[in-house]
């Protein structure tokens, strides 16, 4: 049987690990070609070679996200690749600068809101512009938990991660009726290398960190990736503007 995104092409950002690349693996698996993309172009082409190996369809290129001269180049290499680009998402990020508020610099601030933020918005505006012409797409945004949730000592993230979902809410509304879909997926505590790194800080952190998933474990990247691909496929197609919790309830507190 075809695969739930089938012969769409799409673009996964911050796809060299965790749940960029399990979200690349699961589209390539479900019968999409995939083009990725990171800043590390030595990871993020042995991801592309692993998919490549298990027989998907998968190119990988390059970018800084941040940069909007590398995003537009990315979305414009993905349409004479491939010929279009049905669905994309938006997955690069960072944990960013960490203390309380009146401790941040102001550099690890814009360190993040950038990575995590601008980012996104700088992803959407050049995607938007090739799916409005066709009339159909769909975007998947990367937030969090901690878009609805503050976390302390992460201020910059949670700022970052709530603009995620007003920037997704905005779009979702702005193309209503022309064909485009815009969803942000919000993970629970997933076990990445990101969040190993992060719960590495000290044992209060890791402790805060278990704690927080009241199911009493961390996620896995491919639970995450399955609310993409399905975000991604005509199966979710009254589906538009949605913060969806993949999280085993820990937003529910």
């Amino acid at each position: 049987m075809p695969g739930l995104v089938a012969g769409k092409v799409v673009l996964v950002t911050g796809a060299a690990s965790g749940i960029g690349r399990a979200s690349a693996e699961a589209l390539a698996r479900e019968g999409a070609k995939v083009v990725l993309s990171d800043v590390n172009a030595a990871l993020g082409k042995e991801v592309a070679a692993a998919i490549r190996s298990q027989g998907g369809e998968v190119l990988f290129r390059a970018a800084d996200v941040t940069d909007e001269a590398q995003v537009e180049a990315l979305v414009a290499a993905t349409v004479k690749d491939f010929g279009r680009l049905d669905a994309a998402h938006n997955n690069a990020g960072i944990t960013g600068a960490v203390g309380a508020v009146q401790d941040l610099e102001l550099e690890g601030w814009m360190r993040t809101i950038h990575t995590n933020l601008t980012s996104i918005f700088l992803c959407m505006k050049h995607e938007l512009r090739v799916m409005q012409k066709a009339r159909r797409g769909s975007i998947v945004n990367t937030s969090s938990g901690a878009g609805v949730l503050a976390t302390p000592a992460l201020a910059a993230y949670c700022a970052s991660k709530h603009g995620v979902l007003g920037l997704t809410k905005t779009a979702a509304l702005e193309n209503a009726r022309t064909g485009v879909r815009v969803n942000a997926i919000l993970p629970g505590s997933i076990d990445t290398p990101m969040l190993q790194t992060f719960m590495k800080l000290s044992p209060e952190t890791d402790k805060l960190i278990r704690g927080s998933q009241p199911g009493g474990r961390l996620g896995k990247a491919e639970e995450i990736a399955e609310a993409v691909v399905w975000l991604c496929s005509d199966r979710s197609s009254f589906v538009s503007g949605a913060s969806l919790a993949v999280d085993a309830a820990a937003v529910c507190r």
